[in-house]
């Protein structure tokens, strides 16, 4: 399969064999869990499924206890399918099979991340998208520093045009960062560092990808 699920833990720095200082991201990646293999002949594609993180059964609806039983592991937090996979990983990949991290990664790879970014509520248009304000306070502005400024037209629509950059809701997309390289594998601890940062909160799920 073409990735696996982890979680965000952090952030720290590391040494490159070269002395320069690397800020990198802490993620719990694995141990994941197939839960379903899809094929051509019934689904329309390939794909597999896996399942990340530990959940209590009470908390658990019926239908996905027994999806979780088929593969014959306990329920799961996030479940995430993976696509087209390569045909290396074919014999890897059996129903109830445990993938690890190093299955899918090695040091030196790139990989893309998938996750939630950090919700910010209700924001203007200075956070929102950079704008500068009105300006200063001369010529008898005041309470404009962080205002938009004038956005209507005159007689012609005499309107705001859909599509303005305006005050509303930030945050909490779904955010890819692209080619971040895996700087060191901690296999016996399930732990990778990622160069840079990635989106979303500590202990937030996200989705790793080759």
């Amino acid at each position: 399969m073409p990735g696996i699920i982890g979680r965000k833990l952090g952030m720290t720095s590391v040494f490159s064999p070269e002395g320069q200082s690397i800020a990198v991201t802490v993620i719990e990646a694995g141990p994941c869990v197939v839960t379903q293999l899809k094929n051509p002949e019934t689904d329309g594609y390939k794909a597999v499924q896996l399942a990340f993180g530990e959940k209590k059964e009470k908390n658990t609806t019926k239908p996905l206890v027994g999806h979780f039983k088929k593969a014959n592991t306990s329920p799961k937090k996030s479940v995430v399918e993976f696509r087209d996979f390569r045909a290396e990983y074919d014999g890897l990949v059996e129903l109830g099979k445990e993938i690890k991290i190093q299955d899918v990664f090695a040091e030196g790879d790139f990989l893309d991340v998938v996750g939630t970014s950090k919700g910010k509520g209700f924001q203007g248009v200075v956070k929102r998208y950079g704008f500068s304000g009105v300006g200063g306070q001369t010529h008898g502005q005041h309470n404009r520093l962080r205002a938009p400024g004038s956005m209507g037209n005159a007689s012609f629509a005499s309107r705001v045009i859909k599509g303005k950059r305006l005050p509303g809701r930030m945050g909490t997309d779904r955010v890819k960062v692209t080619n971040l390289k895996v700087v060191k594998i901690m296999a016996d601890q399930n732990i990778m560092l990622v160069s840079g940062s990635v989106p979303g909160a500590k202990n937030s799920t996200i989705i790793l990808q080759k």
